[in-house]
């Protein structure tokens, strides 16, 4: 089992890296994808300084807490859109039957869709989330430990899991339906702008669906209560490495259903 493992790790890095490869064959395209997301994460974070120009604390939450917050999401976004991907063209593999080739190779499915397209933007948005990271650790008024660090780490880590999983569930919706329509991914997607806040600041019913349904406060909302002690949420924390592992093991679940269901081209 580990050995299959550290295979397929291996496939995947190189699979990955030939791609970024050809991808910088093409570098003005590839400069500018960075610039762009950098440029369009960085209104976000303006947006947010305009806001609290006139409201000094939004439910107990500092400026410098929220964009602790919103720099989570934004990382666990480009990671996910660098590594993974690849996840957005099941519903064009399943239509055209181009699983096919995918399924005779002795290779993991999963890593070779991963790996079969990459979002440069994705590196931009990484970026942006490390440096206003950095930044909103060096402004919050608290104390970091090496355990504190350990956490933040394993949140980085599980909030990547956590939205690559999401992601992955609702795009499998093309084995069932054999469309190439992602608009229902897309949808499941954008609920993920709802985490760049506190949600302590929507109803009941909002906070239910993106802690419970679609998991995204675990991606950044409940790390930063965790890490900052904020009473009513921060005994959450230590569940976020175990909704990581529950979307992770549920998604690919899902995408094993839909294989089975797969018909080739012609469904």
């Amino acid at each position: 089992m580990i050995r299959y493992a550290r295979r397929n790790l291996y496939i995947y890095y190189r699979l990955l890296t030939t791609q970024i490869k050809a991808l910088m064959s093409y570098q003005t395209d590839f400069i500018l994808s960075m610039i762009a997301m950098v440029i369009t994460q960085g209104l976000g974070l303006l947006f947010l300084q305009l806001i609290y120009q006139k409201i000094p604390s939004i439910q107990g939450w500092s400026l410098w807490e929220i964009v602790f917050i919103y720099s989570l999401v934004i990382f666990s976004e480009g990671a996910g859109a660098f590594l993974c991907n690849g996840m957005w063209v099941i519903g064009g593999l399943v239509n055209k039957g181009e699983f096919d080739r995918i399924l005779v190779r002795p290779l993991s499915p999963l890593v070779q869709m991963f790996t079969s397209n990459i979002g440069i933007g994705g590196i931009g948005s990484m970026v942006m989330g490390g440096v206003m990271l950095l930044q909103a650790i060096q402004h919050v008024e608290m104390e970091w430990s090496y355990s504190k660090i350990g956490w933040l780490l394993l949140f980085l880590i599980s909030g990547i899991a956590i939205r690559v999983s999401i992601i992955l569930a609702a795009c499998c919706q093309s084995f069932w339906t054999g469309s190439t329509n992602t608009s229902f991914a897309h949808t499941i997607h954008t609920l993920g702008e709802l985490a760049r806040y506190p949600i302590s600041i929507y109803s009941l019913g909002i906070q239910l669906i993106i802690s419970v349904l679609v998991p995204y406060a675990f991606i950044s909302f409940i790390p930063a209560a965790s890490l900052f002690g904020k009473e009513e949420w921060a005994y959450l924390g230590w569940l976020v490495p175990i909704v990581a592992l529950y979307a992770v093991s549920l998604s690919l679940f899902i995408f094993k259903k839909g294989l089975a269901r797969y018909e080739s081209a012609g469904n």
